[in-house]
Formats: structure tokens, C-alpha cells, sequence
């Protein structure tokens, strides 16, 4: 989600974008077997360069996160309370998003199911089994079968890993080698996101040949709703609550980070608008420049509170789409995979959207709906930008007052 990721300017990427929808419309409409097939397989080779990438971002990403954010003595404290206190975040938002998901209960598009499809609502059956394969057997078997819940798990053992490594050349080491490999995948992201239209081209066209054969699209309207929703009441409900119960006053707090939430908003980059916020922070709210120096580009990275509300109803929506059994029990570990996943998310263009669609794609769960979803994320991505930097402003605020009063002081050492 950082402007810098990509160097097509935002008019220009909104052409290509128009132009690929365009085509893939007139492509799925045409009814010309030729053209048709094209958009076929500009789909599926997208799915496939998805599931190439998708398990080593999930998991360096992850692995980076963790091991990268050492502190020393004097705030190991603030980092502990930061972790605490984001993990607690991006959790509300999933689960509030998947409240939301049950209340509202967003109808199917009515698609053809093929024979993977099948396939899947098969395999969702033996639920004792799918998380006793959890556990890997081998490392590699799980990024070989892509085995998502395995590799995460994977992840994160490494990350905290590399922390308590106690020779320090050796934990340079690892984490040097572990940086250098994701900014290779990194840089590929960013490839992958400049061709992107090509992607989209096929999606839409694969998905308007669904349109012929029958869709409702009515449930978009719902879809769309539970995400909007689940944004406005984390920010709007869950976080001041949270800033009320420690003594903060939630709209002088939001006052004063308007200038980087308008940032946020028009940007659709957290980290492109983290100048902004510090200056806010130490400005507007006298934080502690370090505690928001150091919190603020931390929750940057790893507050995704609206990007967890993404992950989980997009994950369940396209799968209840295509099939799968949405029971409770897929509910729970779907809030737990989208707060993980959302926590790793790789610092590029669209990231939400590149990491929904790669958790989907290594499950083997057809994607074209998400070519539906794609037109429509900008204005998602602007609402879920804009809540993580308020989320990342309430943690740097609660923060701040712990560090600063005698009397918290003792709650951050616990």
C-alpha cells in the first residue's frame, strides 16, 4: 500500500484499469471462442503466478515482522505493549467483521460450480483431520501443497525464533538473509501489481461469462456492506471505546489526527502518510517522540485493523461462493488466519486485495469474483487506510500516557 511501490501515477493506473475492464466486458460478451479463451487464460495465468508467490510473501512477511522489531532494554517494555495492543486490535476487526458477516449473511452470485469446486466442499469435511494437518510433517511439504494454516504456523515459530537467538552474528545473519529474500518477492509484488490489468482483464472477462449464464449480483450490495460496516464500527465504536476505558478522550484524539487520517484517506497509503502521522502525534497530541517513533512505524506494518476486516469477509464470501460449508468452526479459524495474515501484509500497492486473493488461490479456490470485487477497491482501500492509521494513532496515544504516568507505569511492565 506505499506509493512508492509502484511508479505509475494513480491517473494513469486508473486507465489501465478502465481499459482492462472494458475489454474483459466486451471479451465476455462477445461470444467469439477465440476471445473467449483468451480472458480464460489470462485468468488462470494470473491464479497460477498467484499461487507461486503466495505462500514465500505470506510467510517472509510474516517471519520479517517478527524478527525485525528488536528493542533494547530501555523500551522493550513499549514494544511488548504495542504487540499487545495490535494483535488486540486487528483481532476486534475480524471478529467484528465476522459478526457483522453472520448478521448480515450476504446471498451467492448462483455461479456454475465446476468439479474442483466439488472437490473442496469434499474436503472440508473431515475437520479433526484439517487441523491435525496443521502441523507439518515436513517444512517444505507445506509450501509445496499450499498448505496456508501450516505455513503460517511455520512463520511464525521462525519469527520468534530469530528473536531469542543469543549469538548476535548469527541472529544478524538470519535476519539479513531473511530481509534480502523477501525484498527479492518483494520486488516481484511489484512487478505483479504493474501488470495487474492484464489480470483483471481476465477476471472480468471470465466473470461476465458467468454474468450470461446467470448471476444475482444483488449480494455485492451486501459484501460490500459488511465491509464498510465492520471499518465504521471499529473506528467509530470499538477504538473510542477502548481510549474511553483508559482515560483518553477519543474525539480530541481524532481532532487532532485529522490531518493524517485526510492523508490516509486520499493517499490509500499508511506508510506513505507515517510523516505525517508523527508530526500529528508529537504536535496535535504531545506524544513522546519515542514512543511514536518507535510505535508508529511498528503499528504501520503490523496494525492492519482494516485489512483484517478485508481478509475475512472476502476469504468467506468468495469461498461460500464457490461451495464451502461456512460453519462457525470456519469462522473462528478465519478470524484467527485474517488477524495473522493481516499482521504479515506485504507493504505493496493493493496489498489486502494481493493477499486475499493469494490466501484464496492457494487453497485452490477460483478467484474470478474478485475481478467483481477490484473496480470497487479503491474507494475500500481509502476507508481501510484511514482506519489503520487511526487504529495506529489510539495504540501510540494508550501507549504514551502508560509511559508517561507514575502511576500507569507499573501496568507496562506487566
Amino acid at each position: 500500500m506505499t506509493k512508492s511501490c509502484c511508479s505509475i501515477s494513480s491517473s494513469k493506473k486508473a486507465w489501465y484499469f478502465a481499459i482492462a475492464i472494458c475489454l474483459g466486458i466486451i471479451c465476455g460478451l462477445s461470444g467469439i471462442a477465440v476471445l473467449e479463451q483468451c480472458g480464460r487464460i489470462c485468468s488462470e495465468a494470473f491464479i497460477r503466478i498467484f499461487k507461486c508467490v503466495s505462500m514465500p510473501v505470506i510467510s517472509l512477511s510474516v517471519i520479517v515482522a517478527l524478527a525485525n522489531y528488536r528493542s533494547d532494554a530501555g523500551v522493550s517494555h513499549i514494544w511488548k505493549k504495542t504487540l499487545t495492543y495490535t494483535i488486540g486490535t486487528t483481532l476486534a476487526a475480524a471478529s467484528v467483521s465476522a459478526i457483522l458477516y453472520v448478521f448480515i449473511s450476504p446471498s451467492n452470485f448462483d455461479l456454475k460450480f465446476e468439479e474442483q469446486t466439488n472437490q473442496i466442499v469434499a474436503d472440508t469435511n473431515g475437520y479433526i483431520k484439517y487441523f491435525l494437518d496443521v502441523i507439518p510433517d515436513s517444512i517444505f511439504s507445506s509450501f509445496a501443497e499450499h498448505k496456508v494454516l501450516s505455513v503460517l504456523l511455520i512463520s511464525v515459530i521462525f519469527g520468534l525464533a530469530i528473536r531469542f537467538i543469543k549469538d548476535a552474528d548469527a541472529k544478524n545473519s538470519v535476519t539479513s538473509f531473511f530481509n534480502g529474500v523477501h525484498s527479492i518477492f518483494f520486488t516481484i509484488t511489484k512487478f505483479l501489481v504493474r501488470i495487474l490489468p492484464i489480470g483483471l482483464f481476465g477476471f472480468v472477462a471470465v466473470s461476465v461469462m458467468e454474468f450470461k449464464s446467470g448471476m444475482n449480483i444483488g449480494s455485492m450490495g451486501q459484501y460490500f456492506l459488511v465491509i464498510i460496516l465492520a471499518n465504521l464500527i471499529q473506528g467509530g465504536v470499538v477504538l473510542p471505546i477502548w481510549l474511553v476505558l483508559k482515560k483518553i478522550d477519543p474525539l480530541k484524539t481524532f481532532k487532532a489526527m485529522i490531518p493524517a487520517l485526510s492523508v490516509a484517506f486520499f493517499s490509500k497509503s499508511s506508510s506513505g502518510s507515517l510523516p505525517v502521522t508523527i508530526e500529528a502525534a508529537e504536535t496535535n497530541l504531545k506524544i513522546d517522540p519515542k514512543v511514536s517513533r518507535f510505535v508508529l512505524p511498528l503499528c504501520t506494518t503490523i496494525n492492519m485493523n482494516g485489512c483484517a476486516a478485508f481478509i475475512f469477509t472476502t476469504v468467506i464470501y468468495v469461498m461460500q461462493n464457490y461451495g464451502v460449508e461456512i460453519t462457525p468452526l470456519t469462522i473462528i479459524s478465519w478470524i484467527i488466519i485474517a488477524t495473522i495474515a493481516a499482521i504479515g501484509n506485504a507493504g505493496v500497492p493493493m496489498g489486502c486485495f494481493f493477499l486475499s486473493t493469494s490466501l484464496l488461490s492457494s487453497m485452490d479456490v477460483p478467484i474470478p469474483v474478485l475481478g467483481i470485487i477490484l473496480p470497487f477497491y479503491g474507494v475500500i482501500d481509502m476507508i481501510e487506510t484511514s482506519l489503520n492509521v487511526w487504529s495506529d494513532s489510539c495504540v501510540a496515544t494508550v501507549i504514551n500516557k502508560l509511559n508517561s504516568h507514575p502511576e500507569s507505569a507499573s501496568d507496562i511492565h506487566n
